[in-house]
Formats: structure tokens, sequence, C-alpha cells
């Protein structure tokens, strides 16, 4: 069993980005700006806002982080949004997600500019990935890709199954699984909650990459020996012999899944710190893309 360190691999990026941002700076050149939006105070959010904020420190990027009040309205941030959408020194920038019910997920994220939308999440960016057009992936498949690929693990003619159909994750991880080109050429199946004797069909899969958000869910007997392992899965569990009072867990029962996987990403420090490092590869493709534009 080999472990997918995404907390390695991470860093690689980190360090590969930071050259490419020192030699723009070296070379004149505008350093790429990230913005993201936060809206209330949401611990998780806040927390995870906030590691992006600081890596974007440690590669040289410029960096701007946007609060705003639970209470705002719909109207407001959209403005806001179309305020960022205009500003020529921001590249790229987010929009932390879940919003308030004041507020329409989809109407917002529509809004953003798709050349500024280093999330990935714009229909228009998703119908360019779906096409195999030059687009921005959504950061967590991206790094699932990029995990696939640094550790050379071989997809082509595989049977990957994915659990859950989330926009974020699932979905466009079926897509991109079933593209031509590596990591892809691996023919795909999405389950869900709907999914019937979803045993039988995980037991078959070369790879499987699970976004449920259930703690431990798969387990041994529904894996087969040698297959791939990406546990997409953060879920807080109470542990009181934790100082935090909780632990991170992942969809996977990790100790015994672990004993038959080939390759599998242990929770924490998998696919999660791939993210965030593909957030900000996403932001220097914007960067380049609007240089290339004059802008």
């Amino acid at each position: 069993m080999q472990l997918l360190d995404g907390k390695k691999v991470s860093e690689d990026i980190k360090n590969e980005i930071a050259a490419e941002v020192k030699k723009m700076k070296d070379n004149g050149e505008k350093v790429p700006h990230l913005a993201a939006v936060i809206v209330g105070n949401d611990g998780a959010s806040l927390t995870y806002v906030g590691s992006k904020v600081k890596a974007c420190e440690r590669i040289g990027f410029e960096s701007t982080l946007i609060k705003l009040p639970s209470t705002i309205s719909e109207t407001e941030l959209l403005k806001k949004i179309e305020e960022l959408n205009q500003d020529d020194n921001i590249d790229g920038f987010i929009v932390q997600l879940p919003l308030p019910e004041q507020i329409d997920d989809q109407k917002v994220l529509m809004a953003i500019d798709p050349s500024k939308d280093v999330d990935g999440f714009h229909p228009e960016n998703f119908g360019k990935m779906a096409l195999d057009m030059t687009t921005f992936i959504p950061a967590t498949p991206f790094g699932i890709l990029e995990l696939l690929e640094r550790y050379n693990v071989q997809t082509a003619g595989k049977h990957t199954v994915v659990i859950g159909r989330s926009h974020i994750v699932g979905r466009p991880m079926s897509i991109l699984m079933g593209r031509k080109g590596f990591p892809g050429n691996s023919t795909v199946t999405l389950t869900h909650s709907h999914t019937k004797n979803i045993s039988q069909i995980t037991t078959q899969a070369d790879i499987i990459i699970t976004a449920l958000g259930v703690p431990n869910y798969l387990k041994a007997e529904m894996v087969k020996d040698d297959a791939v392992i990406i546990d997409v899965g953060i879920t807080r569990v109470p542990d009181e012999t934790n100082e935090k009072g909780y632990k991170i867990t992942g969809d996977v029962d990790f100790a015994n899944v672990s004993k038959k996987a080939s390759y599998i990403t242990p929770v924490p420090g998998g696919v999660g710190p791939m993210t965030i490092a593909m957030l900000l590869k996403n932001t220097l493709l914007a960067r380049e893309q609007r240089a290339l534009r004059g802008q």
C-alpha cells in the first residue's frame, strides 16, 4: 500500500508556483492577486479561507479577504461581485460557500466573471470542462487528478466508481475520469443515495473516489484487493481525547481498507491540502490568461 500524500505534493506545487511568481517579479510583471469573499462567521469557512490567504502570502501572491455580515442582502452581495469583476487588479476570486439562506448560491456563482472564476463553478467553465476545452477545473477534482498523475496511478481502461454526485466533486470527477488522456480513459460508474446494491458495484472498482461526507462509510468488504482509494470526505467527529473536542474523519474506514488498497489518500493530509494548492494554480492560470489579453 502506498499513501497518496497530498500534504507533500501540495507543498511541491506551491514551491513550483512560488518559483513562477519570483520570475514574474524579476521581470517586473504583475503577480497574481486572489480575492476571497466570506459571508458570516462560519468557523470552518473562516479557517479554510484563512488558510488560503496564508498560502497566498507564502508563494508571493497578493490576496484580499472581504468579510461581509451574514445579514447582507443578495442585491448587496451581487453588487460586491460586480465590483470584483470590474477590478483589474484582481485576477481571480472565490465566494466561500455555503451562503446564508436569504442568498441564492446559484445566482451568486452565475454572477462571477468566468475568466475570474478560479473555483471553476460557473456553468461556462463547467461546460468547457465537460467538452475537454481549456478552462478552470474545480479545485478538489483538479487536486485529485494531480495526485493520480504525480504518483503515476494508471487510469486507462480501469473501472472508476465515484460515490456522490455533488457539482463540486462527484459530478466533475465522473466527467474527468472518463475524458481522453491521463488521468482519464477509465470507465466510470457514478453512484449516489438512490444506487441499489452499492457494495456490488464498489467491489468491482479498480479506483474508488468517495465524496459522501459519511464517516467510515467505505468498509474493507466493499473494496477489492489492490484498489485505488481516493477519500474526499471531511467530517468533524466528536472526540473527547482530542484537545479540539473533535477529530477529522474521512468516508473510508482507513485502518481496514488501507490493508487491501494499492494506493490510498489519508484524511487529513490527502485531498484537502491539494484543494488549496490547485486554487492557487488556477489563480496563476487566470493571471497568465489576463496578461495574454493585455489586462
